[in-house]
């Protein structure tokens, strides 16, 4: 599919209505927990993919620089109020089918609650993997299909769907739940050596969130997680993973590259011209926009 559809958020109050007023806590304490687990100690140059409003961005403390990317502009307008006027950020709207970087230019990367929404997310891996550094460390959280829910659902006929089934399935339109043995082969085949695994989330029960304390129930998760090597059943799968093969390291003078055609783009806001295909990006409010428009 050479243009799959975008699950854009664009105008959404998701940060607020999902995360900060919606009972939240624990699910993102425990992606918390995991991410200090997984984060290497630091880095140059880190790439952020479904980046949303930020809520993850400060905890990337270790690397220099933190590219924001998402679809939606209002969610990075969201970002930059969150998290101020700082060089150390940089915005980019922009789908994750066709990143508007030059090959190498990354030495980390993490997409989380982002590969969810992929209708083709091998393609999503092969572009991550094109634009970073041979060796670079990659994050990726994903929706499990192979969870505990589902598989006692499935087993006294409550849903359909068949939880161990590799393929994965959409639930809603552009939210998928996927299997793990199938993210791990699409991970190898994309570039990516899987290093670590952590499943997360496992007390995702709304009684559990209300009688039992935020601590006990972080706690709880955090020793829950270490069996992620061994079994993935929890509704959310986090993975460390090594970009493997050959890829040089970008140029120093090089940076965004056309989404459209590849060519090299010279960082000239307000607006960036394509020398070999004449497309015009523009940069507005401190945020580059390569979204495609008309495919």
């Amino acid at each position: 599919m050479e243009n799959p559809p975008i699950c854009n958020y664009e105008g959404s109050d998701y940060q607020t209505s999902f995360w900060e007023t919606g009972g939240r806590a624990y699910e993102d304490a425990a992606e918390d927990v995991a991410l200090r687990r997984l984060l290497p100690p630091g880095g140059k140059l880190m790439l952020e993919l479904g980046a949303g409003a930020g809520r993850n961005t400060p905890r990337y403390h270790g690397f220099e620089q933190v590219v924001l990317v998402d679809f939606s502009r209002t969610q990075l307008e969201q970002a930059r109020e969150r998290l101020g006027e700082d060089a150390r950020y940089r915005y980019v709207a922009a789908d994750v089918y066709h990143l508007p970087f030059v090959a190498g230019l990354f030495d980390g990367a993490t997409m989380i609650r982002t590969l969810h929404h992929m209708a083709e997310p091998r393609l999503a891996l092969e572009q991550t993997r094109r634009v970073l550094q041979s060796g670079a460390a990659f994050i990726l959280e994903y929706a499990n299909k192979q969870n505990l829910k589902a598989i006692l659902r499935y087993t006294l006929r409550r849903q359909n769907w068949n939880p161990f089934s590799p393929e994965p399935v959409e639930f809603a339109a552009l939210n998928y739940d996927f299997h793990p043995s199938t993210v791990r082969a699409w991970l190898r085949m994309s570039g990516f050596s899987v290093r670590r695994q952590l499943t997360v989330s496992h007390y995702r029960i709304g009684l559990l969130k209300k009688i039992v304390p935020l601590r006990l129930l972080i706690w709880m998760d955090s020793i829950a997680q270490l069996s992620g090597n061994l079994w993935q059943l929890s509704p959310s799968v986090f993975t460390l993973n090594c970009a493997i093969g050959e890829t040089p390291p970008a140029q120093a003078d090089t940076f965004f590259a056309c989404p459209a055609c590849a060519s090299p783009l010279q960082d000239t806001p307000p607006e960036l011209v394509c020398p070999s295909c004449g497309r015009a990006y523009p940069v507005q409010g401190g945020i580059y926009d390569f979204r495609l428009k008309g495919g």
